[in-house]
């Protein structure tokens, strides 16, 4: 019998609440989850900025959580679709607050996509601590 795959993607900073609902939402929706951490430089590209913990930091701090099966750093560049592929998913959980990646249903057809609900982005939201952190 083959396993649900789920694949959710973030940039991980400052792990928090929100992050643990949003990890939970996701593999509560199959039997593997696999999650991908941005790289430092595609952070900076998206967002502007570098997130304040490194990928490694990041991705060491996704690792211990018990709900995640491999944690694995995006590639550089914009093709998001080649991790996909590598890890052939049932699922895409996506964040409330990310948007769709261009050509993903068309290339994977066979993925469901989901969006997750947010967890109180009010109070857990990783700009909310760079802000705190006076770093805007």
């Amino acid at each position: 019998m083959s396993k649900t795959r789920v694949l959710c993607c973030g940039t991980f900073d400052y792990l928090h609440p929100g992050h643990r609902s949003f990890i939970a939402q996701a593999a509560a929706l199959g039997d593997e989850l696999f999650v991908v951490v941005a790289r430092d430089e595609n952070v900076r590209r998206i967002k502007g900025h570098y997130p304040d913990q490194s990928q490694d930091e990041r991705k060491a701090a996704l690792a211990k959580l018990p709900e995640v099966t491999e944690v694995r750093l995006g590639h550089e560049g914009c093709n998001f679709l080649r991790i996909v592929c590598e890890i052939a998913p049932n699922i895409i959980a996506l964040g409330y607050d990310q948007r769709r990646p261009a050509g993903l249903a068309e290339a994977f057809p066979q993925c469901e996509i989901v969006v997750l609900q947010p967890h109180r982005p009010e109070q857990f939201k990783s700009s909310l601590f760079r802000r705190r952190e006076g770093r805007t």
